[in-house]
C-alpha cells in the first residue's frame, strides 16, 4: 500500500459540473480554460485538511466525461493540455496529490477508433478494438454492426481489453498523464468489470514509471480483495460502509455499521491490511444530507468517517450540507456548478460543517492510530458505538453518540486511569461511566 495514500484525506471534484461546462461537447469549438476556476478550490481543499484530490473525468468526451472520445487530451470544455498541467502543478505547490479517473472499460461513440469502424465497416483496422463487435446485426443506434455496451448503455462502447493494441494505446496514454502532467494516481471507473489481466498490466506499468503511484478502483459488490491486492490495485471504494454510514444513523441502528466494520476490520476481518476509500456521497449518489432526517446527524457521521479504518473522502459541496438528489436518468443535480465565495459568504445550508471537517482532518493527522491503527469494537447500541484503534501499543478510543440527547455509557475496557479527550478537550475517568455529547462523540487517548 502506498504510504502517502494510507495517510491521505481526499477531496473529490467532478470538474465538468463544478466548472459549469456545456452538457455536450462541440468538437469544433475552441478550448475554454474552465479548469482554471478550480484553482481557488485548492486552497479550500487544503483548509479542510485534504492532502489529495480525486478529480475527474477530464479527458475529451461527448457528454458526461465517461464517454471518452480521446484519451490524450483534456476535454476542450475544460481547456487545453497546458491548462491541465497548470492545474496539477498548482495542486502540487499546495501539497495536494492529484488522482484522475481512468475510464478503461468503455468509450463513447465519438471515440476516434469507433468512428473509423462506422466509416469503414469491416475494412477498419480497429474493428477488433471493441467487445462483441459483429457485422451480423445492427446496433440500437442503427449502425450496420452490433457491439457490447456497458450495462446495456450503448452510448458507452465496451473496449476489447484482450486486444494488445487497445492495451498499448491505453498504457501509452497513462504514461503521458504521469510524465507530461505529473499525476499521482488513478481511480479506475467500473473496476469490477475491467479485465483483471489488464489491471495487473496497468499496475506494473504505472509503478515502473512512478513507484508510489496510487491505484484504486470503483467496486460496488464482491470481495474487494479480488481487485485490491499486491498484483493489481492498492484499494477499492468501500460501498459497503457507504450505505451503513447513513442508514445506521437514519434508522437509529448503529448495529448495521458496527457489523460492517467488524466484518471488514475487526479480528479476522477481511480487509484488516487494506485501507479502503471511504465516502459518504459522490458524483453518482444523492448527497448524504438529503438521506438523513436531521442535519445534526451530519456531525456524528463525519466523526465516524474520519476515525474508522480507511481513507476518508469529501465530495465537493457536501462540506456545506447541500441536499442535492438525483432525478431519474439525470445525475446533474449532484454534479452542480458551485460558487466558492457564495458558499463561504452565507449560502451554505450547514455553515458549521466545513470547520468541523477541518477539525476532524487535523485530529486524524495528529493521531497516527486514526490513520493506521487496528480496529476493535468496545460496545454498540441503537444510537451509540464505541471502538478502539491501536497502533504500536498506543490506544485511541472513539465513542460515538447519534442521539439528540447526551448518552452515558460504561466502558469497562477503558480501565482505571485518566483518558484525554483529543476532540473536545478535558479528561475522563476510564473507570466511571462516560457521558457522550449529543450528535457527537469523544476521541480518548490513554
Amino acid at each position: 500500500m502506498i504510504d502517502w495514500a494510507r495517510d491521505a484525506v481526499f477531496y473529490h471534484i467532478y470538474p465538468l459540473g463544478r466548472c459549469g461546462a456545456p452538457a455536450r461537447n462541440d468538437f469544433g469549438a475552441p478550448p475554454v480554460d474552465r479548469l482554471d476556476t478550480l484553482i481557488p478550490w485548492l486552497d479550500h481543499a487544503r483548509a479542510l485538511g485534504a492532502t489529495a484530490l480525486y478529480v475527474g473525468p477530464l479527458f475529451e468526451s461527448t457528454a458526461h466525461g465517461y464517454d471518452t472520445a480521446d484519451y490524450w487530451h483534456l476535454d476542450r470544455r475544460l481547456g487545453t493540455d497546458g491548462t491541465l498541467a497548470r492545474f496539477v502543478a498548482a495542486a502540487h505547490d499546495r501539497g495536494l496529490r492529484v488522482v484522475l479517473d481512468g475510464v478503461f472499460n468503455h468509450v463513447g461513440r465519438d471515440f476516434w477508433a469507433f468512428r473509423d469502424v462506422q466509416a469503414k465497416g469491416q475494412s477498419s483496422e480497429f474493428r477488433d478494438w471493441f467487445a462483441g463487435l459483429s457485422f451480423d446485426g445492427r446496433s440500437p443506434y442503427g449502425d450496420p454492426f452490433s457491439y457490447e455496451g456497458w450495462a446495456g448503455h450503448f452510448d458507452l462502447v465496451r473496449l476489447n481489453l484482450a486486444n494488445a493494441d487497445v492495451r498499448n494505446h491505453l498504457l501509452a496514454a497513462v504514461r503521458s498523464w504521469i510524465v507530461d502532467f505529473g499525476i499521482d494516481g488513478l481511480r479506475l471507473d467500473a473496476a469490477d468489470v475491467v479485465d483483471l489481466d489488464f489491471q495487473r498490466e496497468l499496475a506494473a506499468w504505472c509503478r515502473s514509471i512512478e513507484p508510489d503511484f496510487f491505484l484504486f478502483g470503483e467496486v460496488v459488490h464482491g470481495d474487494y480483495r479480488r481487485w485490491a491486492n499486491p498484483e493489481t490495485l492498492d484499494a477499492t471504494t468501500n460501498y459497503e460502509a457507504f450505505k451503513g454510514l447513513y442508514s445506521s444513523l437514519k434508522d437509529r441502528n448503529c448495529f448495521e455499521i458496527a457489523y460492517s466494520l467488524n466484518r471488514q476490520f475487526g479480528s479476522g476481518g477481511l480487509y484488516r491490511d487494506l485501507p479502503l476509500y471511504n465516502f459518504a456521497d459522490n458524483h453518482d449518489q444523492d448527497r448524504v444530507a438529503s438521506r438523513l432526517p436531521e442535519s445534526r446527524l451530519l456531525y456524528p457521521l463525519h466523526l465516524l468517517l474520519f476515525t474508522m479504518p480507511g481513507i476518508p473522502s469529501i465530495y465537493y459541496g457536501s462540506e456545506w450540507g447541500l441536499r442535492d438528489a438525483r432525478r431519474p436518468g439525470d445525475d446533474g443535480p449532484v454534479r452542480p456548478a458551485l460558487d466558492l465565495r457564495e458558499m463561504r459568504d452565507g449560502a451554505a445550508p450547514e455553515p458549521d460543517l466545513a470547520p468541523t471537517i477541518a477539525r476532524l482532518s487535523r485530529l486524524r493527522r495528529e493521531i497516527p492510530g486514526l490513520r493506521r491503527g487496528g480496529y476493535r469494537q468496545l460496545f454498540v447500541a441503537a444510537e451509540q458505538l464505541g471502538f478502539v484503534r491501536e497502533l504500536d501499543g498506543a490506544r485511541v478510543a472513539v465513542l460515538l453518540n447519534t442521539s439528540s440527547a447526551p448518552a452515558r455509557v460504561s466502558v469497562p475496557e477503558l480501565g482505571a486511569g485518566t483518558w484525554r479527550d483529543a476532540l473536545n478537550g478535558g479528561t475522563v475517568d476510564g473507570s466511571a461511566p462516560v457521558e457522550i455529547p449529543p450528535s457527537w462523540g469523544r476521541v480518548l487517548i490513554a
